[in-house]
């Protein structure tokens, strides 16, 4: 059987992140933790510092949680039912565990497995209104003769079924093996039906680089909740609904200097805003030692992506 640890891990890495972007993260992730007690006996900010660039960043912050409980528990949970009970781990990530690492029949339902269920099933209720029906359709599959004989094979082809055949457009109907029973097949494009999306509104922020004169970066650190927890940041304003007008974002800066704006301006999406950052860089020294200064090259690797953007902006501009 595979590892719990690694299919775990694998599972969460996966979640909102694509695969291109987290394999060779996976692996250095597993580099750097190769056990689930050595995740737990890790600092909070070595797990963020090496999550840096994946988003969602409450998945680490309920990974190492879990990892710890893991670890004072002596023993990975012997089920789906256990696993929903550790911090972070939902239905879904309970049942790939359960159904792949420890070949129990469970269905983990994904956006893959949804829009199968859709299809198969014609099931127009729109979503997300139809998760739980689409859930509950899927559970169906446990008693198949197939997962009960191979539950991690039978949880990975429903993943690679909708992956590469029940794909979201231009569906590959006639390479399906369930196409004859598949009551949706005339309207698979249709399927499952979509909410009209929300605009997300817009906020926007003014950030301050300071540089020494080695070329470090001085950086922040963002509180342990809340979005981007515990991360290091590149320090800088609020995120409001309002532009900062120069006079208002220097009045914010985290400590006098001859703060120059950089031209342009960083853009980056979350979940439920769209955000517009500008930036302000300086040359500055300032004596003591609780200041945490990093190369660049260190900084860009363990900054989130939104954080990276203003580096870019500032490479762009000419400082360094």
């Amino acid at each position: 059987m595979p590892d719990p640890y690694q299919v775990w891990l694998s599972e969460v890495m996966l979640q909102q992140t694509t695969v291109a972007a987290v394999a060779p993260r996976f692996q250095r992730f597993l580099g750097r933790f190769p056990t689930v007690a050595a995740l737990a006996a890790a600092p909070a900010e070595a797990v963020m510092e090496e999550w840096a660039g994946l988003g969602y960043y409450a998945r680490a912050r309920a990974l190492h949680a879990a990892a710890r409980a893991i670890a004072a528990a002596g023993a990975f949970p012997p089920d789906a039912a256990g696993w929903r009970e550790l911090p972070g781990i939902g239905p879904y990530t309970a049942a790939a565990v359960a159904a792949i690492a420890l070949g129990q029949p469970e269905v983990p339902v994904d956006g893959n497995v949804e829009r199968v269920v859709a299809r198969l099933f014609a099931v127009t209720e729109p979503m997300p209104r139809a998760k739980k029906t689409l859930a509950a359709l899927a559970q169906g599959f446990s008693s198949d003769p197939a997962m009960r004989a191979r539950p991690g094979d039978f949880a990975q082809a429903l993943f690679d079924l909708g992956a590469t055949i029940c794909t979201p457009k231009n569906p590959a109907c006639a390479l399906c093996p369930w196409r004859e029973g598949c009551a949706g097949q005339a309207m698979a494009a249709d399927l499952p039906v979509r909410a009209e999306k929300v605009p997300r509104p817009m906020r926007h922020g003014a950030h301050f680089l300071a540089l020494d004169g080695a070329g470090r970066v001085l950086l922040g650190r963002r509180p342990g909740h809340g979005l981007l927890g515990g991360m290091a940041d590149i320090p800088g304003t609020a995120w409001t609904g309002a532009p900062w007008t120069d006079a208002e974002a220097l009045a914010e800066a985290p400590f006098a200097a001859p703060w120059a704006a950089v031209p342009g301006v960083a853009l980056h999406g979350f979940t439920h805003f769209q955000l517009t950052m500008r930036l302000f860089w300086a040359r500055v020294e300032i004596p003591g030692t609780n200041q945490d200064w990093r190369p660049l090259a260190e900084a860009a690797r363990i900054l989130p992506t939104v954080f990276r953007r203003l580096l870019v902006l500032a490479e762009g501009a000419g400082v360094r």
